[in-house]
């Protein structure tokens, strides 16, 4: 019983995907996502495809975590009362169907939670916060966005600091109160849900990380990338290593559970 994996839930991206007019729908996730958890957490990546909100109370208690990853698509604005500013940007409502819920559920059940870009705005979304769709055209913030043409060692490479909240496990992670970090987002936090406390901010004044508060176990979101080669880079490291290690609590709680169950009388 104890040899079976501690495993992260991350749900996928739909994406219809093809050329000469014909395209297919795909369930995607990207290998570096996978990969930090797998590395950085040593933890199982796993998913649940086609999974939907009606189905979270019969897979959430079947994980020991749940991250959400960064993609192309933006939360849909209809999910904090805007029309789309940019209809040229790509869109995902089913992932917004499950994801939005599956936040909530986390946050009930005591499940760990990490997001990430995407997943960080989902989670500011899912708490009643809002989000600036084009961070570059609010007056006083900075350009957050990558350089699409440049290689990726360069898009993710360290782009602004980022300032922690003295006391913060953020500050913890990074061992003092400033930390270089990358950026690659249009989106941001505009109105912060009132279910979060913001640890860092970005020079602009733009929300950088987030906490659930009164969680009841590791419950944090970053907008930048630390699943980019986090074994390289000394914080984010730290964030995996702190994500995997709540998620091996809950699994040996998890466990524990199981085996009383099992030697309950009926």
């Amino acid at each position: 019983m104890n040899s079976s994996p501690c495993m992260v839930w991350l749900p996928a991206d739909h994406r219809l995907m093809g050329d000469h007019g014909h395209q297919m729908p795909f369930l995607l996730l990207g290998d570096k996502y996978a990969r930090a958890v797998k590395v950085g957490a040593e933890c199982q990546p796993v998913m649940f495809p086609l999974a939907d909100a009606g189905q979270i109370p019969e897979l959430l208690p079947l994980v020991d975590g749940v991250m959400l990853t960064g993609s192309p698509s933006n939360v849909h604005p209809s999910h904090f009362d805007e029309d789309v500013a940019d209809p040229s940007l790509p869109l995902d409502p089913v992932r917004d169907s499950l994801t939005l819920a599956l936040i909530k559920a986390c946050v009930h059940e005591g499940v760990p939670l990490l997001g990430i870009c995407r997943g960080f705005q989902e989670i500011n979304v899912a708490l009643g916060g809002t989000l600036h769709q084009r961070v570059h055209e609010v007056p006083g913030r900075m350009d957050h966005r990558e350089s699409k043409t440049a290689p990726f060692e360069v898009q993710y490479a360290p782009s602004h600091p980022i300032r922690l909240v003295p006391g913060s496990v953020f500050e913890t992670w990074a061992g003092g109160p400033e930390v270089m970090v990358n950026s690659l987002h249009g989106q941001g936090i505009s109105k912060l849900a009132p279910g979060l406390d913001a640890l860092a901010h970005a020079p602009d004044g733009q929300v950088e990380a987030v906490a659930v508060q009164g969680a009841r176990t590791f419950a944090y979101a970053v907008q930048f990338h630390p699943e980019w080669r986090c074994w390289e880079n000394p914080f984010y490291t730290a964030i995996f290593q702190a994500f995997g290690k709540a998620c091996r609590q809950r699994r040996s709680l998890r466990l524990q559970a199981a085996d009383l169950a099992r030697h309950t009388p009926a």
